[in-house]
């Protein structure tokens, strides 16, 4: 019986490679040894499958565990090159869906997709300041997509001309073959998974029925978004492929700028005021800086006695909460209170004497 390579061999990483890792491996296998790109290399198919079931077992938790520790005697079933307990539908469901973004074929026909298939999403970055993103916020974002060229109208062929159906697959856009008892199903390579072929093609967008265009939204950024998370704006994305294809969504990372004056913990806000010597010891108002939409400031007390690095939570006065507790209500203001001590050049001669009879009057309060 032929050795079998051992799997991580087989996607070029090493045993201790994240799922990301090893899912990229995957798609360049694929991309390299797949039957389409490789007509006249008959060795190709069995690379494609080997790398197939390295994936299939490396990207399942479990299976890579009984893997890593039993080696393929752990994974064996009743016959057959993969695993025990493997769906094959449900693999090839899943595949079908990596061809389609390998080579931009036709939908994916495996289960649960029903309808005209989206358009794709459009993907954007925008940097807001920390107030815009506390109080919320529109923006206007520009973004390229591809689009029905104007020339064919998306059909990909010249005017007066028109695309007919493969005669390969016969308009499926996919072509199966049996290997044993497991079916193969991949994109047709003689119309590339879309079912037609396009013997004339536009001159505008070369056949490919789409032409870059420009498009311009406005968002509207809810009060107490927070840095690295990502808005979904439905229906706004690059049109669908046909007539009736809904269009796709945008999805905005937002990048939140830094604020001298705040810091930001989740709904919490925390600042710092400085207030003197005096105020600190006979108590004193002063206001606060905030970030609402009605006002900039706030009163606050500060009690008599307060210590330096004393904090102060003013509850109410922080960002809005946009997750499942308690959403809509704003988090807190962390105060800490500095205190500051004048410097002896910055003193009078009344202001030393002044201290210097505190200092005494202080001194026998605590001997008594």
């Amino acid at each position: 019986m032929e050795e079998r390579r051992d799997l991580y061999e087989v996607l070029g990483v090493g045993k201790a490679a994240t799922a990301d890792e090893i899912r990229k491996a995957y798609r360049q296998a694929a991309l390299k040894h797949h039957p389409d790109r490789n007509a006249d290399d008959p060795a190709a198919a069995e690379r494609f499958k080997e790398a197939t079931e390295a994936f299939q077992v490396l990207s399942d938790e479990q299976k890579r565990g009984v893997y890593d520790q039993f080696g393929f005697a752990g994974l064996q079933g009743g016959g057959g090159g993969f695993p025990a307990g493997v769906d094959l539908g449900d693999i090839f469901g899943n595949f079908q869906d990596l061809f389609s973004e390998f080579f931009g074929g036709a939908p994916s026909r495996g289960r649960g997709r029903q309808g005209p298939r989206p358009g794709p999403d459009l993907r954007g970055v925008e940097r807001l300041s920390l107030r815009d993103a506390v109080i919320g916020c529109k923006r206007d974002l520009s973004l390229r997509f591809p689009a029905p060229c104007d020339g064919c109208k998306g059909s990909g062929a010249a005017p007066g001309s028109q695309a007919s159906q493969c005669p390969s697959c016969r308009g499926s856009g996919q072509i199966s073959n049996a290997r044993g008892f497991v079916m193969f199903t991949a994109p047709c390579p003689n119309c590339r998974g879309e079912g037609r072929v396009i013997k004339t093609p536009c001159t505008t967008c070369r056949g490919s029925g789409q032409q870059e265009k420009n498009k311009k939204i406005v968002v509207s950024f809810p009060a107490g978004i927070d840095d690295g998370q990502v808005l979904r704006v439905p229906g706004q994305g690059a049109p669908g492929p046909d007539k009736d294809s809904p269009a796709g969504d945008v999805l905005v990372q937002v990048q939140v700028e830094p604020d001298a004056r705040f810091e930001r913990h989740g709904p919490d806000l925390a600042t710092r005021v400085k207030v003197s010597l005096t105020d600190a010891i006979l108590g004193v108002k002063v206001d606060i800086p905030i970030l609402d939409a009605k006002e900039d400031t706030v009163s606050l007390d500060i009690p008599p006695g307060t210590q330096p690095g004393h904090v102060i939570l003013m509850r109410g006065k922080g960002a809005p909460r946009l997750d499942g507790k308690g959403r809509g209500q704003r988090g807190s203001m962390h105060v800490m209170i500095e205190v500051g001590i004048p410097a002896p050049a910055e003193l009078s001669t009344r202001a030393r004497e002044l201290v210097d009879e505190l200092h005494a009057e202080l001194g026998k309060k605590a001997a008594e």
